[in-house]
């Protein structure tokens, strides 16, 4: 685990924002020119994932599945087994929501080279309502043998890791939140695969987090510091493999944790740590993300305020740990 090199606007209200999608489309470019054995699929949402640049660079090597996910799964474990790398792109709640047992069976039994990538997660997709919002999928993922889970936390963080991807070699699932989310990292910013990193140093308290909710935390932090306490933040992009030896040090370290994810606390990146510190170092902890209950339609802003998921909510945590943390 290292420290990393963070965009120096962060905390500015300027900060850029750009979806992690367009991220994800750069990054399967740039795989498809450096490998020509790189393919994308996708179910009928080929803008909507952003493939489209791919398909217009590389159209033989692009397929339309129409609104078929699973059959899109199947099609996908055919071209890996003659010796493609194939990327199938849909609403992580089509898949792996609905195509969870062609993952399962078809990719992750045969430990095919099928990378599955889900957007549209977490409940800010907002106004496409419950239905649509993906609050499972990691859970889904991270409890398949031999699959990687990533959840990157920005735009630069979507391109590295997508590029990543395509030289993992074995199945891989790469979730996407849908909206413009503030671009904290940078080309420097280090991304290396099942290995956590260190957004901002700290003593009292460890936030560990994944996806755009890091930014939360890095805010959160902020605030804190106003307060006299000294929070450590943790960008936890592999949610499998996980980094049991950075867990482990930051419990150490700070003997505190709070995990931050726009996801069900039940299976995610919550349940990840609670499982890893109750194996090698219990101490005091605080779960931040959705308790065990559907979204619904609204503002993504509203929507993490009314879930408690929102700057202060995670502020709220951290004082909670901090009052159970064991002298």
């Amino acid at each position: 685990m290292s420290k990393a090199a963070l965009n120096q606007k962060i905390f500015d209200s300027d900060i850029e924002k750009i979806s992690m999608r367009d991220g994800y489309g750069e990054g399967l470019l740039e795989a498809g020119k450096k490998n020509p054995d790189v393919v994308s699929l996708t179910a009928d949402l080929k803008q909507s994932t952003r493939v489209d640049p791919f398909a217009e660079k590389f159209p033989d090597r692009f397929f339309e599945c129409g609104v078929a996910e699973q059959n899109m799964i199947g099609i996908a474990a055919g071209l890996a087994l003659g010796g493609k790398i194939p990327f199938t792109s849909s609403f992580a709640v089509f898949t792996p929501g609905r195509t969870w047992d062609q993952i399962r069976v078809s990719i992750c039994y045969s430990k095919l080279n099928v990378k599955i990538v889900g957007s549209h997660a977490g409940i800010t997709v907002g106004g496409d309502g419950a239905t649509h919002e993906a609050l499972e999928d990691i859970a889904l993922a991270r409890v398949l043998p031999n699959i990687g889970v990533v959840v990157p936390c920005d735009y630069i963080e979507a391109r590295k890791s997508t590029v990543y991807a395509a030289e993992h070699e074995g199945p891989l699932y790469l979730r996407l939140a849908r909206g413009k989310t503030s671009v904290i990292t940078t080309e420097r910013t280090p991304f290396k695969f099942g290995q956590a990193e260190i957004f901002k140093e700290g003593k009292d308290v460890t936030i560990i987090a994944c996806g755009p909710l890091v930014y939360y935390s890095l805010l959160a932090a902020k605030d804190l510091e106003k307060e006299g306490l000294n929070i450590q933040v943790i960008n936890n992009h592999t949610i499998k493999p996980i980094d049991k030896l950075a867990i482990a040090k930051a419990a150490k370290e700070t003997g505190a944790i709070v995990t931050v994810e726009e996801h069900q606390i039940a299976g995610g990146l919550g349940g990840a740590v609670a499982e890893v510190l109750a194996e090698s170092y219990p101490v005091s902890m605080e779960r931040i993300g959705v308790k065990d209950s559907f979204g619904e339609s609204g503002k993504p802003s509203e929507l993490l305020e009314k879930y408690g998921m929102s700057v202060e909510d995670i502020k709220e945590a951290v004082k909670a740990v901090l009052k159970r943390k064991q002298k």
